[in-house]
């Protein structure tokens, strides 16, 4: 995750899960100290400070998207232009996943 790349927002909380807007990487990412503090929420046991396993990031808000973008209609194109897109395998929970320029580009075309 580095300063520059752009972002796609996508809501996992709201029904239907969507991507709703883009934004672009402020600051590279960088360890959540959390997950050392045994204090902390989101403590994590198995975590290493020379081999973190949880970062944050930090983005500016792009712009709205002219209307929200669905995972199920996502889905709809697995087989063909959004083939091999993390988001839509299954199980997949990553708050943060990599998403290739030609799916990028796609998605927004949708709107």
């Amino acid at each position: 995750i580095k300063k520059g790349d752009r972002v796609l927002f996508y809501h996992s909380r709201i029904k239907p899960m969507a991507v709703v807007g883009t934004a672009t990487v402020v600051k590279d990412g960088y360890p959540d100290h959390e997950q050392f503090d045994s204090k902390a929420k989101y403590f994590d046991p198995k975590s290493d400070p020379d081999n973190p396993r949880w970062f944050l990031v930090d983005v500016k808000f792009g712009r709205k998207l002219k209307r929200v973008i669905a995972l199920s209609e996502l889905r709809e194109y697995h087989e063909g232009p959004l083939e091999g897109l993390t988001l839509l395998r299954r199980g997949n929970r990553l708050s943060i996943m990599p998403v290739e320029k030609r799916h990028f580009d796609f998605i927004l075309g949708l709107e």
